[in-house]
């Protein structure tokens, strides 16, 4: 029988990214389905789809969640 001397051998830990107008441009265009995020208030959970435009202003990037809710940023 093997015997498991380091117990995060066997499988990776999922991060979970902040998101807020302080993410950083390259942070927000590398989030992908399936990754954990956070607003830090009241909106966390698993991305279900985003999407992002520009309003000739702002980019905005919007990340909808598996929980139903929406974060949205802009840039």
């Amino acid at each position: 029988m093997a015997k498991i001397t380091n117990f995060t051998d066997n499988f990776t830990v999922p991060t979970m990214i902040r998101l807020n107008n302080d993410t950083p441009t390259d942070v927000l265009q590398n989030v992908k389905v399936g990754t954990m995020v956070t607003d830090t208030f009241s909106k966390t959970g698993m991305v279900e789809s985003m999407e992002t435009h520009d309003d000739g202003y702002h980019k905005i990037y919007t990340f909808e969640l598996v929980t139903g809710r929406t974060i949205t940023i802009k840039k």
